[in-house]
Parts: structure tokens; C-alpha cells; sequence
């Protein structure tokens, strides 16, 4: 099976919808589709035993600032106050040019951001939950978070979804093996497997 390389698969959603998850899926089950994992950089500390370099690369505010100056990301946005995400041009152009399709996991504007760079050359999908009462109990169940943070979220995902219509597909993730499946006609869609 062949399929054309080089494209970009940009998946956006409020924090606790499912999206990591399912981005972890069609890396890790879907070897056809010659994914590579866009790792972004943030400047929040490591979260339970995420790695530099593979789950995020975590840099100081400082040196994020830095990289802001230089014009090395694709995008970028302060999430929080003094908490910035972004990705980095060289990790992108590096795998796109290896022949891999590169997978993005980020926030609702560096999504919209991106697409707006690649263009046709991207897909963006925007992976919604069923509702902000699920998202509540999803973000709960996680139990990474403060109650404080988690009211956080559910206030930025609320703004988030009003995003949604912006991006190419909506997937909507009541069952994650329905919400699986569904990414993957996507992303045979988009990439033209035969």
C-alpha cells in the first residue's frame, strides 16, 4: 500500500476530548500510513512521566522567548499566563522531508494556525466532546489536574468549541471506537490509500 507523502494531519480538541488518545492510536496501529509524531514545545514543567525530546520539548519561559524572537515556530500561543506551546519549524520540515506524514496534536488556535500555513497540503480535524458534562467527568477521571485547573478547562473548551466549524472535519467522540474508526476513513480519505 502506497500512499502520498509529505502531508500534515493537524488534530485539534479541548483538553480531555480524546485526542491524544486517538492520535496515539493511529500511530501506533496504522503503520500504513507512515505517520511521524510532530512533538511541540511548551514551557509548563513535565507532567507524571512525560519525556523531553518525545512528549513534549520542555523549554524555560525564557528560552521560549527566545525561540519567539528568532521566528523558529510554525506557531505558537501563551495557553495561560506564562505558558506558552508551539511548534518548532526544523522538527517539521525535518520529517516532511524524510517522506513522512507528520501528525500534530495541538491546541484549537496553533491548529487553525497551522492550516492556514500548509493549506491543502493539511487536514485539520477538530475532535469534539459529546458535551462539557462529559468533558467535566473525563477531565476528572484523569486526575492530573486541581479542581481549579479542571474549572479552567472546561471554561477555555466551552470557547474552544466555538472553533470547531473553522476546521476541515468534526469528529465527534461519544465512543472512542466508533471516534477511532472514523479517524481512520479520514485519514485513508485524505492520504489516498489504496
Amino acid at each position: 500500500m502506497l500512499c502520498k507523502m509529505g502531508r500534515l494531519l493537524i488534530f485539534s480538541a479541548p483538553s480531555g476530548s480524546g485526542k491524544s488518545t486517538i492520535v496515539n492510536y493511529l500511530m501506533t496501529e496504522h503503520p500504513e500510513f507512515r505517520l511521524a509524531f510532530s512533538v511541540s514545545a511548551t514551557s509548563r514543567p513535565p507532567r507524571g512521566l512525560e519525556r523531553d525530546g518525545v512528549d513534549y520539548y520542555f523549554l524555560s519561559p525564557e528560552a521560549f522567548r527566545r525561540h519567539i524572537e528568532a521566528d523558529d515556530f510554525l506557531e505558537y500561543e501563551e495557553v495561560y499566563a506564562g505558558r506558552f506551546y508551539g511548534t518548532l519549524k526544523s522538527q517539521v520540515e525535518e520529517k516532511l522531508a524524510a517522506g513522512k506524514n507528520v501528525v500534530f496534536d495541538v491546541d484549537v488556535k496553533g491548529g487553525i494556525n497551522i492550516k492556514r500555513y500548509y493549506g491543502d497540503d493539511a487536514m485539520s480535524v477538530f475532535i469534539q466532546p459529546p458535551s462539557v458534562e462529559v468533558l467535566r467527568e473525563r477531565l476528572i477521571r484523569r486526575n492530573t489536574d486541581e479542581m481549579a485547573q479542571i474549572e479552567q478547562r472546561l471554561a477555555k473548551a466551552e470557547y474552544e468549541m466555538t472553533f470547531a466549524p473553522q476546521f476541515d472535519r468534526i469528529l465527534v467522540n461519544d465512543d472512542l471506537d466508533v471516534a477511532k474508526a472514523e479517524a481512520v476513513a479520514l485519514l485513508n480519505e485524505f492520504l489516498q490509500i489504496e
